[in-house]
């Protein structure tokens, strides 16, 4: 059976010790007719440095049709509760929560598992093996794999609703069936990104090297979140053609540069602020704005709220 790597050991870059694990909560739950998910909250350890990241894994035994099986996992770590979020302390009931004695720092662990009758449903009639997005849907890939996911704004997004919604019953159900659809989209398209290359408008984007360059350029804005670069900089540290990387970022992420930029970067904003608890002066030296109101300009076409309305809500 193929054994998929550890998400936590992956999101820490090290081994963990699952017996030292303080588990929150735990849920696991079969939606009528679609997917198994579950969800294990852990109390993050202060000395542990997680990175967030997603995991796809497709099991395939063509001997044991019944075990396989289609997986999406995420690990998001830094989401702050209240230890008594079920009935809610003194201080969340009078919106004080960012002052609440009970906040506790987590790690969220959430696995939704896809059964082949479900996603077949999904693919068109045509000759198999035209598609990969088909092979792996009907199950006739002939190797199981396991394939790190990065998580774009969209799929964050996603994840936070689920793990904070408060529908119940069937508006539950309705809820977490259609996100979960939503995942499997976005993250099929995240892996048709590295090998559906034919399908390309740009030619280019067939070479492997160029593909793995816009990936490279993806990377190094995430990782100067504070330090905005200019494409002419960003060209340079990956060695490509500026034009080339502004169509190929576009074909392969389905946004600009810009625009994924600053998505990313207001998504790291809004988690500082509301999660983190700095103030807006703080965050907007951080993220490189030359000044509060460039910040909040930003903030606020990206969000629909100025920085100081977030921090009411």
């Amino acid at each position: 059976m193929h054994q998929p790597p550890d998400i936590l050991a992956l999101s820490q870059r090290q081994p963990i010790m699952h017996e030292q694990l303080v588990l929150l909560q735990e849920r696991e739950q079969q939606m009528p007719g679609s997917v198994r998910y579950g969800i294990k909250r852990y109390q993050k350890n202060p000395r542990w440095n997680m990175e967030d990241m997603g995991m796809m894994v497709y099991h395939y035994k063509k001997e044991a049709q019944k075990e396989n099986y289609f997986e999406l996992r995420f690990c998001v770590a830094g989401n702050v509760y209240c230890r008594q979020k079920n009935t809610e302390c003194d201080s969340c009931k009078s919106t004080a929560s960012r002052n609440c004695t009970e906040r506790i720092e987590s790690v969220d662990v959430l696995s939704f598992k896809f059964s082949p009758a479900h996603l077949s449903q999904f693919v068109k009639p045509r000759k198999p093996g035209t598609s990969l997005t088909d092979a792996i849907l009907n199950f006739n890939h002939p190797s199981s794999f396991s394939k790190i996911l990065s998580l774009c704004g969209r799929t964050r997004i996603i994840l936070e609703g689920l793990l904070n919604h408060t529908y119940t019953g069937s508006l539950e159900n309705i809820y977490v069936n259609a996100q979960t659809q939503m995942l499997l989209l976005y993250s099929l398209e995240c892996m048709l990104g590295d090998k559906e290359v034919d399908n390309f408008q740009c030619k280019f984007l067939a070479n492997e090297a160029d593909r793995d360059k816009i990936s490279k350029a993806r990377e190094i804005l995430l990782e100067h979140i504070g330090e905005p670069l200019t494409i002419k900089e960003l060209s340079r540290k990956v060695a490509i053609n500026e034009c080339y990387l502004k169509k190929g970022f576009k074909e392969m992420f389905g946004t600009t540069i810009f625009d994924f930029y600053q998505s990313q970067r207001m998504e790291h904003a809004r988690y500082l602020l509301y999660e983190k608890g700095l103030s807006v002066t703080e965050v907007s030296i951080m993220l490189g704005y030359s000044s509060i109101s460039h910040f909040s300009t930003a903030f606020k076409k990206h969000t629909g709220l100025k920085p100081c309305e977030l921090l009411l809500h």
